[in-house]
């Protein structure tokens, strides 16, 4: 199959399937009579893992960490754990990230809780303090709050 029909069955874009060519994750394909890159059911496959883990957030490093895996099956696995225990942390950090910046994000939003024009608005105001070097609503220490206080360097 060619680049295109190899992009649609796996909803890869053409680009980033030569990139993955390039950065050694997937196969150079054949050359048909006509220079046209010919790609085969190994490549389809292999591109489909690829997506997967692209899909579970994996880094490339990591994916072509598996990939050699994948090449020699009787490897001991543990640095497969390995590396989905390291995505796992990762995940996690990002996901009470996310927690907290929800937080500050409804604080922000608990600033305005009525219609009126821009110059009262209290998201606005609360935003202008914060690029003033001010503590914003987002960053206030509240009761039995999980934001964290930001130095004034790490403000808005």
């Amino acid at each position: 199959m060619r680049i295109g029909e190899l992009g649609k069955s796996t909803g890869v874009d053409i680009e980033t399937i030569r990139y993955y060519e390039k950065a050694g994750l997937l196969p150079k394909p054949e050359r048909s009579s006509n220079g046209y890159r010919a790609y085969g059911s190994v490549h389809l496959e292999r591109l489909s893992f690829i997506r997967h883990c692209r899909a579970l957030d994996m880094p490339l490093a990591d994916i072509k960490r598996l990939l050699e895996f994948v090449e020699n099956p009787a490897a001991d696995c543990g640095g497969i754990d390995e590396l989905i225990g390291t995505q796992l942390s990762r995940v996690r950090a990002r996901l009470k990230s996310m927690r907290a910046l929800e937080q500050q994000l409804t604080a922000l939003h608990g600033s305005c809780d009525t219609h009126h024009s821009a110059s009262e608005c209290g998201i606005l105001h609360e935003l202008v303090a914060a690029a003033q070097g001010e503590t914003c609503a987002c960053h206030r220490k509240a009761p039995n709050a999980m934001i964290p206080e930001l130095s004034p360097a790490k403000r808005h």
